[in-house]
């Protein structure tokens, strides 16, 4: 049985953010790692991964629980890992050589032998006659060697990568991504895990042994998934593709949570995805389009959209009621249909009715309008309320979605200028 190297005990992290306190990023995570796993880490955008990362290198602190290494808890930074960052991160004046050489520098070791690793590491990654190259001659795939040559030096017991191949294009990552893993799985590297924090689903299946998918606010691990398919994977393959439509599932699984709304006992509000309602809208025509069901992994692959990019909109058609997920295929709902079939007006009635019946905060937004005898009120305002519930960033964010909705629905209208929300005449008539 294959050594436990890495435990994350209960970890949870909050931040105090100026408008609100203890805001909670990640939520008692349970995660072993062992000797001989390549572990994918996998979830929404600001989910919480890459500070789970930063966690397991010591570069953050737990608010509570512990990272034990090698059956150690860890204080301060901790001495088995090695990092690879997604912006590259070399010293643009150092040459490959003395980037490389740099994972060395507290290392208690003579200028010789260091060399000699450095230069050993070089060739390895592919980068040899290089040396004496700066990182402003190198492609970004070049780069990108560089740094993993820089953690690979330090013969760390675990690897851990943020997005390594996501800076890259198609081809020079796919290129990066075999040769890494001809490296690990060939065991031509002395690193005995590797934890790579990615969005690509199909990158987790093809590289992983193990996928953990986390949820979203705050981040929890919903999903532990075994990956036992032999290398090399053929990504045409059913049991392939039945996985990566397995997670795709799993991400799309909507959790909810509970805030007042004036007027009524509490219901259900959840934070709406950044989708603008013409990109939605023509989202939705496109499924229209293909039919009954399609498979989402082949969808993403077809728009040529990353997890990041792909599943806001997937998420925002789904909880307005425009579309469901079945076992990683997305198909539209009666009332999908029926907008993807009507006229451009007819099209902003099914909108409104739809933001008015799965969108509280929207709610909250008319209510505030009609309560006003003028139906105006200053932006500032309903930003100091989201604040509550998202803090300082997010809500202007989820401002800025819900005005866009809301001019297309012609729920509301905004005055940028003057930074005043108001009600459209017909809806306020309506409403009264």
């Amino acid at each position: 049985m294959s050594k436990t190297l890495l435990e994350l005990k209960q970890i949870s992290k909050r931040y105090d953010l100026p408008s609100q306190a203890n805001v909670s990023i990640l939520e008692d995570i349970h995660i072993n790692v062992k000797e001989g796993e390549l572990v994918s880490i996998l979830g929404p955008s600001g989910s919480g991964k890459s500070t789970l990362l930063r966690i397991i290198a010591g570069l953050v602190s737990p608010s509570q629980g512990s990272v034990v290494y090698n059956g150690k808890p860890i204080v301060g930074t901790n001495p088995g890992v090695g990092m690879v960052f997604q912006s590259f991160a070399l010293f643009p004046w150092l040459t490959v050589l003395e980037n490389v050489k740099l994972g060395l520098e507290n290392r208690p070791l003579r200028e010789e032998e260091k060399l000699r690793k450095a230069l050993s590491v070089i060739d390895m990654i592919g980068l040899d006659g290089f040396e004496g190259a700066y990182p402003k001659e190198l492609s970004g795939g070049m780069r990108q060697r560089v740094g993993i040559g820089r953690a690979l030096v330090m013969e760390p017991d675990i690897l851990l990568m943020d997005e390594p191949f996501s800076a890259l294009d198609v081809l020079t990552a796919e290129n990066l991504k075999r040769d890494l893993l001809e490296l690990w799985t060939e065991k031509k590297i002395p690193t005995k895990s590797i934890i790579m924090v990615t969005h690509s689903i199909e990158e987790a299946v093809y590289m992983s042994d193990r996928a953990i998918v986390l949820s979203r606010d705050p981040a929890r691990v919903i999903s532990d998934i075994a990956i036992t398919m032999p290398h090399w994977r053929d990504k045409q393959e059913p049991q392939f593709t039945a996985l990566v439509d397995r997670i795709y599932s799993i991400l799309t699984k909507r959790e909810m949570k509970s805030v007042d709304t004036p007027g009524e006992q509490k219901r259900k509000i959840e934070k709406i995805q950044e989708v603008p309602a013409g990109a939605l809208t023509g989202f939705i025509e496109l499924i229209d389009d293909l039919g009954q069901k399609v498979d989402l992994y082949k969808l993403a692959d077809q728009l040529s959209l990353n997890l990041e990019d792909f599943l806001p909109i997937v998420e925002a058609a789904q909880m307005l009621g425009f579309a469901a997920i079945h076992q990683g295929d997305i198909e539209l709902t009666d009332i999908g249909h029926q907008f993807a079939d009507a006229s451009v007006l007819m099209r902003k009635d099914i909108f409104k009715a739809q933001v008015l019946q799965h969108v509280p905060m929207m709610e909250k937004i008319i209510w505030i309008l009609q309560s006003k005898s003028n139906n105006k009120m200053e932006r500032e305002f309903f930003a100091e309320i989201f604040e509550k519930h998202f803090g300082a960033e997010e809500a202007a964010h989820q401002l800025d979605i819900l005005i866009d909705w809301g001019r297309y629905a012609e729920l509301i209208a905004y005055d940028e200028k003057a930074k005043v929300l108001y009600l459209e005449h017909e809806h306020a008539a309506a409403m009264e």
